[in-house]
């Protein structure tokens, strides 16, 4: 019985595997140019059945980084594997016009990556990036970086590049059965006193 019961959840684990990975991706890079001579660049991923949508949001994302630089030389990164409970994460996407949303009505901070909008979270020898009500800026060592600003509404286009490549930490590994105990992946499953041990 338990070689019945392990060949079950193998095959139970290849079908969602599989499921994961059959869907297909849209993959978009982006470049922002903020003041200073400050740069960043970066890409992200997403279910491509979401195009459709009006908004795509960091909660939908599979797979983000960001990397900046000052006049060519690296400032910081950051990539969605770093995601904590401390960590300021919104993203506001708009795939049928390909960019990402900025200040205005109805969205007054609509990115917080690792950023906050003071601008002070982003954490020792860490990088964020921020839209809100006063500017697009980023955050280098846990400091709002002054130089780095440019205005709140300056549109911030993204380009969809399918053969993107992705660091190592920027993707997350799905949580397969993470949550699910023998009992609910077996549920009609009942131990009696003939299996074998």
């Amino acid at each position: 019985m338990r070689h019945l019961r392990s060949a079950a959840l193998a095959g139970l684990l290849l079908c969602i595997s599989a499921g994961v990975t059959g869907a297909e991706e849209a993959r978009y890079r982006f470049e922002w140019q903020g003041g200073g001579g400050y740069v960043m660049r970066g890409g992200m991923s997403f279910d491509a059945a979401l195009q459709d949508d009006g908004v795509v949001t960091g909660s939908d994302l599979t797979c983000f980084f960001i990397e900046g630089s000052r006049n060519g030389d690296p400032v910081g990164r950051w990539a969605l594997s770093m995601l904590n409970e401390e960590t300021s994460w919104m993203l506001t996407f708009l795939p049928q016009s390909s960019e990402f949303a900025v200040f205005g009505e109805g969205t007054p901070m609509p990115q917080a990556w690792n950023m906050n909008g003071v601008g002070n979270d982003c954490g020792a020898g860490g990088f964020g990036f921020n839209i809100g009500n006063a500017a697009q800026d980023l955050c280098i060592d846990g400091t709002l970086i002054f130089e780095s600003q440019v205005p709140p509404g300056r549109p911030f286009p993204a380009m969809r590049d399918d053969s993107l490549s992705f660091p190592s930490d920027a993707c997350q590994a799905p949580m397969l059965m993470s949550a699910l105990s023998e009992d609910r992946i077996y549920p009609l499953y009942q131990k009696d006193e003939t299996d074998v041990q």
